[in-house]
């Protein structure tokens, strides 16, 4: 039985736990004025306010979201030019509040910065195979692009990386000449994300299916679990950069107090060397809060995904028989070997309707 396992750092938790960017500029409470792209506040002179009506408070929530998320220009800074053609400045300025140290633009610039530094962090955690794989350089251009396309859309920064396969499929120009490894990459990392924290409903035991009718049994697997295959080994990949880096970081520590060769050494990352083409089947997955990636037996991978989509216990097994480079094997023995540990992990469950 060959597992690997995944151990999550204490970051990435605290990240997980975390859920959304935090975000609280301040606002000017006047209102806004919805004739020019809800962009005009009204005035400024006490006489003016007023309480602002639930479409003001909406206008004025929408323009300070899309000022803070709006991509960053080069060197890291906030843009200068709206998306009308005003100075960018000139729209902040009709509702965040200067102050003696910093103008309009450069309070919520801040925040501006610290969104875009915050997504961008989480992206390299979460794909530390596809940025090895890429490098540095490339990768940082492509969480750039990915996130220009697919901005965060919820509350939690676990879904950043929900859409990335579908950008890598629209967009191969990102990751050639490995697009293919890319894509590989971008799904068996983004199936680790799932087992993290997906929901673990109550699992069915082996009393559970004894005596139960194959012809009539549908089994559901567990929300957590998710099947690739893949066309290369990427679990043992995977692995290996993650001791690569652990012992960075370790060597890193070392070297703080360390001068001349020995300190520039530490600074120098050994490239983990790209696997070769290798069809590999994967079931990753969650089991005592940790992750792990199985490997399967082709037949095992497409027993699992028929009684995933559906299928009962015997339509599955038979098709994993008949689809099999040796069909005439004596399957019996293996396949109830296979069941015996998927039931111990706890990957079955019932069938949600």
């Amino acid at each position: 039985m060959r597992l690997r396992r995944r151990e999550v750092s204490r970051p990435a938790k605290a990240r997980r736990a975390s859920g959304s960017v935090p975000l609280a500029p301040v606002f000017k409470g006047e209102g806004l004025d919805e004739g020019r792209r809800i962009q005009t506040a009204l005035g400024n002179n006490a006489s003016n306010r007023r309480r602002q009506s639930v479409e003001e408070l909406r206008a004025l929530q929408r323009l300070a979201l899309k000022a803070i998320t709006r991509p960053l220009a080069p060197g890291d800074r906030m843009q200068r030019t709206w998306e009308d053609g005003r100075p960018t400045r000139e729209v902040v300025e009709a509702f965040v509040k200067p102050n003696d140290r910093v103008t309009s633009f450069e309070r919520i610039e801040i925040y501006n910065k610290q969104y875009w530094f915050r997504i961008l962090d989480c992206l390299y955690d979460d794909y530390p195979g596809l940025r090895a794989v890429l490098g540095e350089r490339k990768f940082n251009r492509l969480r750039i692009a990915y996130l220009t396309r697919f901005p965060s859309r919820s509350f939690t920064l676990r879904n950043l990386g929900r859409r990335l396969e579908q950008f890598l499929r629209d967009e191969p120009h990102w990751t050639a000449p490995h697009e293919a490894i890319a894509l590989d990459l971008a799904r068996f990392e983004w199936a680790q994300v799932v087992a993290f924290d997906e929901a673990a409903l109550p699992a069915l035991t082996v009393d559970d299916l004894l005596g139960r009718n194959p012809a009539r049994l549908r089994l559901g697997l567990q929300p957590h679990i998710t099947l690739l295959e893949l066309g290369y080994p990427l679990d043992d990949y995977i692995l290996a950069v993650k001791r690569r880096d652990t012992s960075m970081r370790s060597e890193a520590s070392n070297a703080i107090e360390q001068d001349g060769p020995s300190r520039r050494a530490a600074k120098r990352a050994p490239i983990v060397p790209r696997p070769r083409p290798q069809k590999t089947w994967l079931a990753v997955h969650r089991h005592d809060n940790a992750i792990y990636y199985k490997r399967l037996d082709p037949e095992a991978y497409t027993i699992l995904c028929a009684l995933r989509d559906g299928k009962t216990l015997a339509q599955a097994c038979a098709h994993a028989v008949e689809t099999s480079d040796n069909p005439q094997g004596e399957w019996t023995g293996k396949i109830q070997d296979w069941f015996a540990g998927w039931t111990r992990f706890g990957w079955f469950c019932h069938r949600r309707r």
